[in-house]
């Protein structure tokens, strides 16, 4: 007998490289405050049905949904920051450009290659999560890539894993491809084999190509697995996003900073929109881009429904400075990203202004903090009731 559900629960996290330590110091919170009503044993994966996450965010989702040798989450919420402080600075080594024949040098290097070669960070994957398959994750999850040969998107999903083999990836190699930032890390190639011994290929770069912000592509893929007739998600059937609870994490951006403008911009051919000092413009722009109209469709979506409060966005738009970078692992960086996430939490719920793009704090609105206690209590109840308590 399935269990009785009345929603269907998602999280959703962002992509941001190190950046993820401002999510993932959030979701340190959420999962405190579950443990502080069902016990120290809960974690974020007996809660949602659907957890999602692009580039550092799929790293996170895995992370917190991957099995260890007691088939519980191989990370609880409050170690992922220290993961980070401890391999950031080998996955993303800092280079000495003090002089100019140094920095000539890293330019060079970066229009040539890509920044790092990704050594570190597949060496660790692979260690972390051994042989583990997308099958396998706890709970349900989807992490977008981007096929660069075949130039289309690339979902991976455990509801897919279950019933395709070819479509089962290590998890290893699904971080790998997920988190294949241009100029930052080499694409990756893998295979897979399905049931008949056929080999399917994948030749993959980072999901913000396709879903920096995944939330409304994982409501589009639940909605196909109802259409498929997956009894899992049976509460929004038929179709009802109402009964959708969602969470969605940013990683912050410069928006305030407006560091670029079209004075410079006119003046930029290939390589100043793809390499602007420290900066790389045109893919700062189609992230930013694709993760705003994700927010912007997703708000519109459950205000329209009358359940706007569904919907939980948590995001910072005033990063400035290293803050703001994908890369620099310097402890300085990585503590004040962590404090970053901490001063969030204080911060009023803001939904995003559609005139302006700009995150605006709800007048005598709840904080962060007290909306994911209110979602904590929320996430509880609906798993009790799921077990009949």
């Amino acid at each position: 007998m399935l269990p009785a559900r009345k929603m269907v629960t998602v999280l959703s996290i962002d992509g941001g490289g190190i950046r993820g330590m401002i999510p993932a110091t959030i979701l340190a919170f959420l999962e405190a405050k579950l443990q502080e009503i069902d016990g120290e044993d809960a974690r974020l994966a007996d809660y949602f049905d659907v957890i999602a996450g692009t580039s550092t965010g799929g790293l996170i989702t895995t992370m917190i949904t991957a099995p260890n040798e007691n088939n519980r989450p191989l990370y609880a919420a409050k170690d992922i920051n220290e993961f980070y402080l401890q391999h950031c600075p080998q996955i993303f080594p800092q280079k000495n450009n003090e002089n100019i024949l140094s920095s000539v040098a890293a330019m060079v290097e970066a229009i040539t290659r890509p920044k790092y070669d990704g050594k570190y960070l597949h060496t660790l994957l692979q260690r972390e999560l051994k042989d583990n398959k997308l099958h396998q994750t706890l709970t349900s999850v989807i992490i977008p890539a981007f096929d660069i040969k075949r130039l289309q998107p690339v979902i991976f999903s455990t509801c897919e894993a279950k019933r395709d083999a070819s479509k089962n990836p290590f998890l290893s190699d699904m971080c790998i491809g997920t988190s294949a930032a241009p100029t930052v890390f080499p694409a990756h190639y893998f295979e897979t084999t399905d049931e008949h011994g056929k080999i399917k290929s994948f030749n993959l770069i980072d999901g913000g190509i396709a879903a920096n912000n995944p939330t409304m592509l994982t409501m589009s893929m639940i909605t196909k697995e109802l259409l498929m007739e997956n009894e899992k998600f049976h509460p929004m059937k038929p179709i009802e996003y109402e009964k959708l609870l969602v969470l969605s994490l940013g990683t912050g951006s410069a928006k305030k900073e407006s560091k670029y403008d079209a004075a410079a911009a006119a003046k930029w051919g290939v390589l100043g929109w793809l390499y602007n000092g420290a900066t790389t413009p045109l893919i700062d722009a189609f992230t930013q881009a694709s993760g705003d109209m994700v927010d912007i469709h997703a708000s519109i979506l459950f205000q329209a429904l009358s359940c706007g409060e569904n919907y939980l966005r948590i995001e910072v738009d005033d990063l400035a400075g290293d803050a703001a970078s994908v890369d620099i692992s310097t402890t300085e960086n990585m503590k004040n990203l962590i404090q970053i996430g901490k001063e969030l939490l204080k911060k009023q719920v803001s939904r995003v202004n559609l005139e302006t793009g700009i995150c605006e704090e709800e007048e005598g609105g709840k904080t962060n903090a007290e909306a994911l206690t209110c979602f904590a209590n929320l996430l509880s109840e609906e798993r009790k009731s799921r077990k009949g308590i």
